[in-house]
């Protein structure tokens, strides 16, 4: 089975179960993932992700986009998946407010990450790239909820509520439609600025009066 048919078929499975119970509590409403380095300081809850299912779409493996000149770091570059163009975006780069992390981990790390694109639903025709999946998580995985982060003076519309897990774990979830909406976030394009213009002295005057001149 190839990657991309057996991811195909964990996306069925997870679907099957998020189905599967009719107990609202424990229906699963967010895709739990990493982004960036494990543990990075720069990033929200150290990269430990939340993605709201309902406003997710498909999970694809991360092959390298054709890049972009004149674009922030952030923006990776046109992914084409399943037959559509899509903006790929660094999401830990672009937490990190465009400082892209370095990702120094064992060789076939690279094989974990993916590419979760944004629903079609909100428009915005943008692929994330997470390092890793962990799995769905539910309203019952959570032992404490913060919205502390998310009602801060100046805090982006895009950071939601912080979860707790039983191990002590906080999580940043992420409201991907204010996510799509948010001007940095649409606008990947990058202009240097021009060169300023050299500065050329100004003649000297001397604040002495020039001796005059003597006459033969």
């Amino acid at each position: 089975m190839s990657t991309r048919d057996a991811l195909r078929d964990l996306q069925e499975r997870l679907a099957q179960r998020l189905h599967a119970t009719h107990d609202p509590a424990r229906q699963a409403g967010w895709l739990a993932v990493i982004a960036g380095p494990p543990d990075d300081d720069a990033l929200p809850c150290g990269g430990r992700l939340l993605l709201p299912l309902a406003q997710a779409g498909e999970i694809f493996p991360f092959v390298p986009p054709h890049p972009v000149p004149h674009t922030r770091p952030w923006f990776l570059g046109v992914a084409h998946l399943r037959g559509g163009l899509w903006g790929a975006v660094d999401l830990a780069g672009f937490l990190a407010d465009g400082v892209s992390p370095r990702r120094e981990g064992p060789p076939g790390a690279l094989a974990q990450a993916r590419l979760v694109t944004l629903h079609a639903s909100l428009g915005a025709g943008a692929a994330l790239r997470v390092d890793r999946l962990v799995g769905l998580r539910g309203a019952d995985a959570w032992c404490d909820v913060s919205h502390a982060c998310a009602d801060a003076p100046g805090a982006p519309a895009f950071l939601g509520p912080r979860y707790t897990d039983a191990d002590g774990r906080a999580w940043q979830s992420l409201d991907l439609q204010a996510l799509a909406r948010e001007p940095r976030f649409l606008q990947p394009a990058w202009t240097p600025a021009p060169p300023s213009s050299p500065i050329h002295d100004a003649p000297r005057t001397s604040p002495c009066p020039s001796p005059p001149s003597s006459r033969s």
